[in-house]
């Protein structure tokens, strides 16, 4: 009962994350599975297929995510390979954040598959510590579904914590303790850092966390802009920020307009404004450290008539040639080849770079698995696709049409 006391901090919050989860799911789904080398997989009949996920027991023999199946497979000659199932996994996620605020109501889904909670009302009801056993306890019982736990004075570090130890694991980070449990991991481990950016802190010599914690503020600006201030607190263990339900119905927006200097029908003119107005919209999304999931082109025409369509994209983006691709396809789709006054490009539904989660195409995964450092480590990438329901423990309404189109794993799957 003391140990709760010892955590540094008012507050008292949990990062719940699910272990191999679209393979954990598969297994409830599949009771035979458990315990064997398992992994999710696009293009299963092809050679040139690639494991999406794997279970702890695939990776036990060498298994690895964006690993081409025949190499897997020589890994493991064993191998149980499934479809990914898009509607099993997102009955499953709802299932476990529905379970998740029982407890209480300050869960913020981050991903399909992890969470934050904030605890602290329950300092004076009981042991956080207890609670966060129980809720391992049930999601396992009730769900079938593994989970490791992280229990920190705040989210960086309740995050860096659930990661430490998998599967099924509960881990408590203390500020007063960071100098044995966070300040000797290599700073390439830290959540926010991605490769570019470990490479970045190697050219002044910053190798480990504590290296970044004790580093020099006015140097790490001028290397990294505002996400090196922010970096150096992480590290010292400060952050923040709320755990805050409503983030899955944040609606924000970076956008460019430009009026022409003329009307005009000329293709090659209107499709290099659509290029500068994509790069404009991909700089200032960089600097806010944002992605898109939604995008809009609007076009004005000489009569000043306005039209604005929009597409909700499967993957967040921020890149220009990502930008201009879907922009450029909506002008394609809807300009009726009378002359242009102004256009616009706007990027919506914008997530904070750092929770992005990139999900993949099963025709796709390959190419975008090359694009890996430019959206985060590779769990970030470990998100998508689709099937029928959990058979056992999901808590699913038959009701529900089972035949979803879509393939967006985007944070309104969590819209209720």
């Amino acid at each position: 009962m003391n140990k709760m006391k010892e955590l540094s901090g008012p507050r008292v919050i949990l990062h719940v994350d699910m272990n191999s989860f679209y393979a954990s799911v598969e297994m409830a789904f599949e009771p035979e599975l458990r315990g064997k080398p398992l992994a999710i997989a696009g293009n299963v009949e092809e050679r040139k297929g690639i494991v999406v996920t794997c279970s702890y027991e695939a990776r036990a023999k060498g298994v690895k995510t964006t690993m081409p199946l025949w190499q897997a497979k020589r890994h493991c000659p064993e191998l149980i390979v499934r479809k990914p199932n898009f509607d099993r996994y997102r009955k499953a996620s709802k299932a476990m954040f529905s379970l998740l605020r029982e407890f209480t109501h300050l869960v913020e889904p981050v991903s399909i598959d992890e969470g934050y909670m904030d605890l602290t009302e329950f300092l004076k009801e009981g042991n956080p510590l207890q609670i966060a056993k129980t809720i391992q306890d049930r999601l396992m019982e009730e769900l079938l579904l593994p989970a490791s736990i992280g229990v920190a004075p705040n989210k960086f570090l309740a995050k860096m914590a659930s990661n430490m130890k998998k599967p099924l694991g509960i881990t408590v980070l203390r500020k007063r303790e960071l100098d044995k449990t966070l300040w000797t991991l290599p700073v390439s481990e830290m959540h926010g850092v991605g490769e570019k950016t470990a490479e970045k802190l190697k050219t002044i010599g910053i190798q480990t966390i504590k290296d970044l914690a004790g580093a020099d503020a006015i140097g790490l600006k001028q290397l990294l802009g505002i996400n090196g201030e922010r970096l150096k607190k992480r590290a010292n263990g400060i952050d923040d920020r709320e755990v805050n339900p409503d983030s899955i119905y944040d609606f924000k927006s970076i956008g460019n307009s430009t009026t022409l200097s003329k009307d005009t029908t000329e293709a090659r003119l209107l499709y290099e404004t659509l290029n500068r107005l994509s790069h404009s919209v991909s700089s200032r999304m960089k600097r806010k450290d944002v992605l898109g999931t939604k995008i809009f082109t609007t076009i004005r025409y000489s009569d000043r008539s306005t039209y604005t369509r929009s597409k909700k994209l499967n993957n967040p983006i921020v890149e220009t040639e990502d930008i201009l691709t879907h922009a450029k396809a909506l002008f394609d789709k809807h300009w009726t080849g009378e002359p242009i006054r102004l256009l616009g490009v706007t990027c919506q539904d914008l997530v904070p770079k750092e929770d992005a989660y990139k999900q993949l195409d099963l025709f796709s995964f390959q190419e975008d698995a090359k694009k890996e450092p430019l959206y985060k480590t590779i769990e970030d990438i470990n998100r998508k696709y689709g099937g029928s329901m959990v058979k056992r423990g999901m808590k699913v309404d038959k009701s529900e049409d089972d035949k979803t189109s879509g393939t967006s794993f985007n944070k309104d799957f969590l819209r209720e």
